[in-house]
């Protein structure tokens, strides 16, 4: 079988370090070797009913223990001390691996929500922050989750945020509702980090929001249950919903300042982006193995034939596979972009990473499921939950149509003028030569 290392696309190649490469090869025989045989395992372990809340299955201390050893650890934090070092680029290749099992991620510390918060942790948190916070998470000692969701309002504009933090005397109170909080329900998710409103009355609607940092345990918090998506509830990490009442932190839980954290979850969500779109083609990956694997099955012939004589089943093959690899060369610019300069300089290129991957991998996984037939919605298989976990992509750290706006409107307003004056210019130039050869310019309503 051809090794990670070689399947990288050819024009992204040379961006990729040696190291690099033994690492994702590394990651892959990792994920296929030892996570995703140990799924099963990690099910089983977690149990049923209201235990799986509070369990830490063994096997996956097991695995975070091996992957430390093969130097997979905390692969997520681009040219950092702290992390690897790998680059956006690099890192990306990885993640489509770790995006096979629902368990790789955590047993590499490469997990969400906490690459995201320790992103945030590691670049904009002061000394004290760092210390008390980010030591743990890199260590892999305690988990964490990130709570800007709620559920009174349209979340898909963050401005509507309406937790309020309210400052009092040395501390912040904090009063309101999040929901989806991913992660909270982990019984190692020891910090939420918190964005809500420090300046209702501020003019400018992007200052009117910080982000702080809350224990897990601080008084006043109160979990209400975990969501179900589309059935699953994701035990142990869990998405919560969640009130605050009267929750005090010190001063010195503000992240980076008041006002700014507008500027905090962008910086955040740029890489984040990255990771879930590379996560989720390594996802359709997985079906696409699954799919392969069931259209060549001797025993399920239908109609005197296996299903990959069938035409139709053909042509899914090769869209699965174009698509797919189209998807990644999107990811994989706009890592690039990002890595070129920051989240900032590469806002269209995850925008439309963001956009297009989820679509390409809900489409790859459903042929998957549509092979298997009943089979495909069923326990029997892993890809009702892949499209499960895919499907929220669309909807996470922002929706389609947010993306989709502001895609349309950067694309207008950087073009508009630009391309109505080459039409323009074309057109006279087209006159002239008609003009100068003898004939006249044609009518046109245009």
């Amino acid at each position: 079988m051809m090794s990670a290392s070689s399947r990288i696309p050819s024009i992204t190649k040379p961006l990729v370090s040696n190291r690099a490469k033994k690492v994702l090869d590394l990651v892959e025989e990792f994920v296929e070797k030892e996570c995703i045989p140990a799924e099963s395992l990690f099910s089983a372990e977690l149990g049923e009913g209201e235990q799986r809340w509070k369990t830490n299955p063994a096997i996956l201390e097991q695995l975070k223990t091996k992957a430390r050893k093969l130097g997979l650890w905390n692969l997520f934090l681009p040219n950092s001390s702290q992390g690897a070092g790998f680059t956006n680029l690099e890192y990306g290749l990885m993640a489509e691996y770790l995006g096979k099992s629902k368990i790789a991620p955590e047993a590499t510390n490469s997990s969400a929500p906490d690459t995201g918060n320790m992103e945030v942790l590691a670049k904009y948190g002061n000394a004290q922050q760092k210390a008390q916070w980010l030591e743990p998470l890199l260590e892999g000692k305690i988990r964490s989750a990130f709570l800007m969701t709620e559920p009174a309002i349209a979340s898909s504009d963050a401005m509507n945020i309406q937790l309020e933090i309210r400052r009092e005397g040395n501390e912040y109170v904090l009063n309101g509702s999040k929901w989806w909080s991913s992660g909270a329900g982990d019984p190692h998710c020891e910090l939420y980090l918190v964005m809500g409103k420090t300046d209702a009355r501020s003019l400018d609607p992007y200052k009117q929001q910080s982000v702080v940092l809350v224990p897990a345990s601080a008084p006043g918090i109160t979990v209400h249950r975990m969501l179900n998506v589309y059935g699953y509830d994701d035990a142990p990490h869990g998405h919560g919903d969640i009130t605050f009442t009267n929750v005090r932190v010190p001063l010195s839980a503000l992240i980076l300042g008041e006002g700014r954290g507008f500027e905090i979850i962008q910086g955040r969500l740029g890489p984040g982006r990255i990771h879930h779109a590379m996560r989720a083609i390594g996802a359709a990956e997985r079906a696409m193995d699954w799919l392969i694997a069931r259209v060549n099955d001797e025993r399920k012939r239908a109609f005197g034939q296996l299903l990959s004589e069938q035409g139709v089943i053909l042509e899914w093959i090769a869209r699965s596979r174009i698509e797919l690899d189209s998807a990644r060369l999107v990811v994989l610019n706009a890592a690039h972009k990002m890595d070129q300069g920051d989240a900032r300089s590469a806002l269209k290129e995850i925008a439309e990473s963001k956009v297009l991957v989820p679509q390409v991998a809900l489409s790859v996984i459903d042929r998957a499921v549509q092979a298997y037939g009943a089979a495909g919605v069923s326990q029997d298989t892993p890809l009702a939950n892949l499209w499960a976990l895919t499907r929220t992509l669309r909807i996470a750290d922002g929706p389609d149509e947010v993306h989709l706006q502001q895609i349309g409107k950067r694309e207008n307003k950087a073009r508009r003028q630009e391309v109505i004056e080459k039409l323009a210019w074309q057109k006279e130039a087209a006159g002239k030569l008609l003009a100068a050869n003898g004939f006249s310019m044609l009518k046109s309503s245009l």
